[in-house]
Protein backbone atom coordinates (compact mmCIF):
# COMPACT_ATOMS: atom_id res chain seq x y z
CA UNK A 1 0.00 0.00 0.00
CA UNK A 2 1.36 3.40 -1.00
CA UNK A 3 0.79 6.40 1.28
CA UNK A 4 1.06 9.90 -0.17
CA UNK A 5 0.85 12.82 2.23
CA UNK A 6 -1.05 15.81 0.89
CA UNK A 7 -1.24 19.13 2.75
CA UNK A 8 -2.70 19.27 6.26
CA UNK A 9 -4.85 16.20 7.04
CA UNK A 10 -5.34 14.83 3.54
CA UNK A 11 -3.73 11.53 2.56
CA UNK A 12 -3.92 9.35 -0.54
CA UNK A 13 -3.68 5.58 -0.35
CA UNK A 14 -3.06 3.37 -3.39
CA UNK A 15 -3.37 -0.40 -3.70
CA UNK A 16 -3.80 -2.64 -6.73
CA UNK A 17 -4.26 0.35 -9.01
CA UNK A 18 -7.05 1.93 -6.95
CA UNK A 19 -6.96 5.17 -4.98
CA UNK A 20 -8.54 6.08 -1.64
CA UNK A 21 -8.37 9.69 -0.41
CA UNK A 22 -9.07 10.85 3.15
CA UNK A 23 -10.06 14.42 4.09
CA UNK A 24 -9.45 16.57 1.00
CA UNK A 25 -10.19 19.81 2.82
CA UNK A 26 -9.66 23.48 2.15
CA UNK A 27 -6.04 23.44 3.33
CA UNK A 28 -5.12 20.63 0.93
CA UNK A 29 -4.25 20.90 -2.74
CA UNK A 30 -6.97 21.72 -5.28
CA UNK A 31 -6.37 18.35 -6.96
CA UNK A 32 -5.99 16.41 -3.69
CA UNK A 33 -8.85 14.03 -4.50
CA UNK A 34 -8.55 13.93 -8.29
CA UNK A 35 -8.15 10.35 -9.45
CA UNK A 36 -9.79 8.89 -6.35
CA UNK A 37 -11.99 5.84 -6.60
CA UNK A 38 -13.31 6.56 -3.12
CA UNK A 39 -13.15 9.50 -0.71
CA UNK A 40 -13.50 9.32 3.07
CA UNK A 41 -14.38 12.40 5.12
CA UNK A 42 -13.95 12.40 8.91
CA UNK A 43 -16.08 15.45 9.75
CA UNK A 44 -17.57 18.69 8.52
CA UNK A 45 -14.90 21.27 9.36
CA UNK A 46 -13.67 22.99 6.20
CA UNK A 47 -10.03 22.01 6.65
CA UNK A 48 -11.20 18.38 6.23
CA UNK A 49 -14.29 18.73 4.04
CA UNK A 50 -14.38 20.96 0.97
CA UNK A 51 -17.33 20.60 -1.38
CA UNK A 52 -15.40 22.00 -4.33
CA UNK A 53 -12.62 19.44 -4.02
CA UNK A 54 -15.16 16.66 -3.66
CA UNK A 55 -17.07 17.83 -6.72
CA UNK A 56 -13.86 17.95 -8.76
CA UNK A 57 -13.05 14.37 -7.80
CA UNK A 58 -16.56 13.07 -8.39
CA UNK A 59 -16.79 14.71 -11.81
CA UNK A 60 -13.33 13.43 -12.81
CA UNK A 61 -14.40 9.87 -12.03
CA UNK A 62 -18.14 9.18 -12.44
CA UNK A 63 -17.66 5.88 -10.57
CA UNK A 64 -16.07 7.51 -7.50
CA UNK A 65 -18.00 7.30 -4.24
CA UNK A 66 -17.90 9.01 -0.83
CA UNK A 67 -18.08 7.48 2.64
CA UNK A 68 -18.65 9.83 5.54
CA UNK A 69 -20.74 10.55 8.63
CA UNK A 70 -24.30 11.85 8.48
CA UNK A 71 -23.47 15.54 8.95
CA UNK A 72 -21.42 15.57 5.76
CA UNK A 73 -23.53 13.06 3.84
CA UNK A 74 -26.61 15.24 4.32
CA UNK A 75 -24.80 18.12 2.60
CA UNK A 76 -23.56 16.24 -0.49
CA UNK A 77 -25.98 13.37 -1.11
CA UNK A 78 -28.32 15.40 -3.32
CA UNK A 79 -25.45 16.43 -5.59
CA UNK A 80 -24.22 12.86 -6.02
CA UNK A 81 -27.26 10.58 -5.79
CA UNK A 82 -26.41 6.98 -5.01
CA UNK A 83 -22.72 7.73 -4.56
CA UNK A 84 -22.63 8.89 -0.93
CA UNK A 85 -22.64 6.39 1.94
CA UNK A 86 -23.21 7.18 5.60
CA UNK A 87 -21.06 5.41 8.18
CA UNK A 88 -20.64 5.57 11.94
CA UNK A 89 -18.68 4.07 14.79
CA UNK A 90 -18.37 0.30 14.48
CA UNK A 91 -19.26 0.06 10.80
CA UNK A 92 -17.10 -2.13 8.56
CA UNK A 93 -17.15 -1.57 4.82
CA UNK A 94 -15.08 -1.80 1.63
CA UNK A 95 -14.19 1.19 -0.54
CA UNK A 96 -11.87 1.23 -3.56
CA UNK A 97 -10.82 -2.30 -2.63
CA UNK A 98 -9.72 -1.29 0.88
CA UNK A 99 -11.17 -2.96 3.98
CA UNK A 100 -12.22 -0.20 6.38
CA UNK A 101 -13.68 0.26 9.83
CA UNK A 102 -15.11 3.42 11.36
CA UNK A 103 -13.97 4.34 14.87
CA UNK A 104 -15.03 7.21 17.10
CA UNK A 105 -18.05 9.45 17.41
CA UNK A 106 -17.12 12.98 18.52
CA UNK A 107 -14.67 15.71 17.59
CA UNK A 108 -12.14 16.58 20.29
CA UNK A 109 -13.11 19.38 22.68
CA UNK A 110 -12.03 22.77 21.31
CA UNK A 111 -13.52 24.71 24.25
CA UNK A 112 -16.32 23.78 26.67
CA UNK A 113 -18.44 26.62 25.26
CA UNK A 114 -18.24 25.22 21.71
CA UNK A 115 -20.66 22.34 21.02
CA UNK A 116 -18.90 19.17 19.89
CA UNK A 117 -19.63 17.91 16.41
CA UNK A 118 -19.41 14.33 15.17
CA UNK A 119 -16.13 12.86 13.93
CA UNK A 120 -15.20 9.40 12.73
CA UNK A 121 -11.75 7.92 12.18
CA UNK A 122 -10.94 5.25 9.61
CA UNK A 123 -8.96 2.07 10.24
CA UNK A 124 -7.52 0.77 6.98
CA UNK A 125 -6.77 -2.85 6.10
CA UNK A 126 -7.22 -4.28 9.59
CA UNK A 127 -4.91 -1.80 11.29
CA UNK A 128 -2.29 -1.16 8.65
CA UNK A 129 -3.14 2.55 8.98
CA UNK A 130 -5.45 4.68 11.14
CA UNK A 131 -6.61 8.23 10.36
CA UNK A 132 -8.45 9.64 13.40
CA UNK A 133 -9.67 12.93 11.93
CA UNK A 134 -9.95 15.53 14.70
CA UNK A 135 -10.03 13.26 17.72
CA UNK A 136 -7.63 11.16 19.74
CA UNK A 137 -9.59 7.95 19.20
CA UNK A 138 -7.87 4.71 20.15
CA UNK A 139 -8.99 1.78 17.95
CA UNK A 140 -9.73 -1.55 19.60
CA UNK A 141 -6.99 -3.31 17.65
CA UNK A 142 -3.27 -2.79 16.92
CA UNK A 143 -2.23 -0.03 14.52
CA UNK A 144 0.87 -0.21 12.35
CA UNK A 145 0.84 3.36 11.00
CA UNK A 146 -0.89 6.19 12.86
CA UNK A 147 -1.69 9.43 11.10
CA UNK A 148 -0.99 11.78 14.00
CA UNK A 149 -2.75 15.18 14.38
CA UNK A 150 0.19 17.14 15.72
CA UNK A 151 -1.05 20.73 15.93
CA UNK A 152 -4.63 21.97 16.25
CA UNK A 153 -6.70 24.46 18.26
CA UNK A 154 -7.96 21.46 20.24
CA UNK A 155 -4.72 19.80 21.30
CA UNK A 156 -1.39 20.34 23.02
CA UNK A 157 1.84 18.42 22.63
CA UNK A 158 1.47 16.46 25.88
CA UNK A 159 -1.84 15.06 24.60
CA UNK A 160 -0.23 14.18 21.26
CA UNK A 161 2.58 12.32 23.03
CA UNK A 162 0.16 10.46 25.29
CA UNK A 163 -1.96 9.53 22.28
CA UNK A 164 1.02 7.90 20.58
CA UNK A 165 1.80 6.06 23.80
CA UNK A 166 -1.77 4.77 24.07
CA UNK A 167 -2.14 3.65 20.45
CA UNK A 168 1.40 2.24 20.37
CA UNK A 169 1.78 2.19 16.57
CA UNK A 170 4.92 0.99 14.87
CA UNK A 171 5.24 4.46 13.36
CA UNK A 172 3.41 7.79 13.40
CA UNK A 173 3.29 10.27 10.52
CA UNK A 174 2.30 13.89 11.10
CA UNK A 175 -1.01 15.22 9.83
CA UNK A 176 -3.04 18.30 10.82
CA UNK A 177 0.15 20.29 10.42
CA UNK A 178 -0.78 23.23 8.18
CA UNK A 179 -0.73 25.60 11.17
CA UNK A 180 2.65 24.36 12.37
CA UNK A 181 5.47 26.69 11.33
CA UNK A 182 8.83 25.41 10.12
CA UNK A 183 10.37 27.05 13.20
CA UNK A 184 8.31 24.83 15.51
CA UNK A 185 8.62 21.54 13.62
CA UNK A 186 11.98 20.50 15.16
CA UNK A 187 10.50 20.96 18.64
CA UNK A 188 7.59 18.66 17.83
CA UNK A 189 9.89 16.16 16.12
CA UNK A 190 12.23 16.04 19.09
CA UNK A 191 9.61 15.78 21.82
CA UNK A 192 7.24 13.34 20.12
CA UNK A 193 10.15 11.25 18.89
CA UNK A 194 11.80 11.12 22.30
CA UNK A 195 8.69 10.60 24.43
CA UNK A 196 6.05 8.91 22.26
CA UNK A 197 7.64 5.47 22.24
CA UNK A 198 7.09 4.93 18.49
CA UNK A 199 8.98 5.93 15.40
CA UNK A 200 7.90 9.50 14.57
CA UNK A 201 8.09 10.56 10.93
CA UNK A 202 7.11 13.48 8.75
CA UNK A 203 6.38 13.72 5.02
CA UNK A 204 6.30 16.88 2.96
CA UNK A 205 3.19 17.38 0.82
CA UNK A 206 3.14 14.92 -2.12
CA UNK A 207 5.92 12.79 -0.62
CA UNK A 208 5.09 9.08 -0.60
CA UNK A 209 6.16 5.88 1.16
CA UNK A 210 5.31 2.20 0.87
CA UNK A 211 3.65 0.65 3.91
Amino acid sequence: MKLTKMSHSCVRLEKDGRVLVVDPGGFSEEDAAVGADAVLVTHEHPDHFDEGRLRTAMEANPAAEIWTLKAVADRVSAAFPGRVHTVGHGDAFTAAGFDLQAHGELHAVIHPDIPRITNVGYLVEGGKLFHPGDALTVPDQPVETLMLPVMAPWNKISEVIDYVREVRPQRAYDIHDALLTDLARPIYDRQIGALGGSEHLRLAPRDAVQL
